[in-house]
């Protein structure tokens, strides 16, 4: 059951924060800097870990109808958890919005705004897929498995599968978007819709963004069933979702100009989709604490970074 009158509150607080973070801090076009995507990131985190510590208290002394399925402080264990693997997974995003941007040579000073309604999108599509999540493990016990098998499916499919670059030529959302709206190659300002001869027409900057949204939602697949091996409270998947999500865009600034040298964070990712799926595969079988389950998802994520930095230190 989710809690109404704490997500209403919970939502209000993120749009104030959206609209500052675009109508104050961002209200002018500009190249978004490593040093200012850091401090943005810091920021969000800083946010995330603040109402980490507010999950605390709210379930401890249940306000707005909030009560913990255990204790406060495992309850604020799997927020942080949650957040923490939301968080991890979403870095393959930040893989194709790169691609997608290096693809439609979308301008520095515009990406921001892109992935601004992007983030929205997201969670707007997050919010509504979590929902459903939620009420099918509610309902039928036996979908966890489902869950597991997916997870280990989309591991498996990380490690064989081909990298394709894209091309829009061939894509089936720019072939569908092209039955909708003219494609102009052009780009009118930081603006999604131009005309071009008279004619209502997408800029690439709102293909880039649809395909973005579409993208998103693939990698939800994965990432929301992943959580809820950790928490089955809607609320703790819904907030720690929306929040990863939030430090994703600012993240991205910071990632973008690291990718090549975190040669082993995808192998990582993949490691962490098989530990969660197997986890659900055998929920029934090995309860595996909350405390173990975050200490082994922190090693494997920390496992790839040094990993990377040791292999970026012998090339050099």
């Amino acid at each position: 059951m989710i809690q109404t009158e704490a997500l209403v509150i919970f939502l209000v607080i993120v749009c104030a924060l959206l609209a500052l973070d675009l109508g104050v801090f961002n209200k002018k076009e500009h190249i978004i800097s490593t040093k200012e995507a850091l401090v943005t990131t810091c920021f969000w985190v800083f946010i995330a870990l603040c109402f980490n510590v507010l999950i605390y208290f709210a379930y401890k002394y249940q306000w707005f109808g909030l009560t913990p399925a255990s204790t406060p402080r495992t309850t604020a264990v799997e927020f942080f958890t949650g957040y923490i693997i939301e968080l991890s997974l979403s870095f393959d995003n930040v893989f194709v919005i790169a691609m997608l941007f290096s693809y439609f040579n979308i301008p520095q000073q515009y990406q921001h705004r892109v992935l601004f309604w992007g983030i929205l999108g997201a969670i707007v599509f997050r919010g509504i897929m979590i929902v459903i999540g939620a009420a099918l493990v509610q309902k039928f016990d036996w979908i966890m498995y489902v869950f597991g098998a997916l997870l280990i499916f989309s591991a498996l499919k990380m490690i064989f599968g081909k990298n394709e670059e894209f091309d829009a030529d061939k894509n089936k959302i720019v072939q569908a978007l092209r039955k909708l709206y003219p494609i102009s190659n052009n780009f009118d300002g930081s603006k999604f819709f131009t005309f071009v001869n008279g004619q209502r027409a997408l800029t690439p900057m709102m293909v880039a963004l649809v395909i973005i949204e579409a993208t998103d939602v693939l990698f939800a697949i994965d990432s929301i069933p992943a959580i809820f091996v950790v928490t089955r409270d809607p609320f703790i998947v819904i907030t720690s979702n929306i929040f990863a999500i939030l430090g994703l865009r600012s993240m991205y600034f910071v990632l973008v100009s690291m990718i090549n040298k975190f040669h082993y964070l995808q192998k990582s990712l993949i490691v962490l989709l098989f530990f969660i799926g197997i986890k659900m595969l055998l929920s029934h079988v090995v309860h595996i604490p909350i405390y173990l389950s975050l200490l082994i998802i922190l090693l494997i994520l920390l496992g790839g970074v040094l990993l990377s930095v040791l292999k970026g230190t012998n090339e050099k």
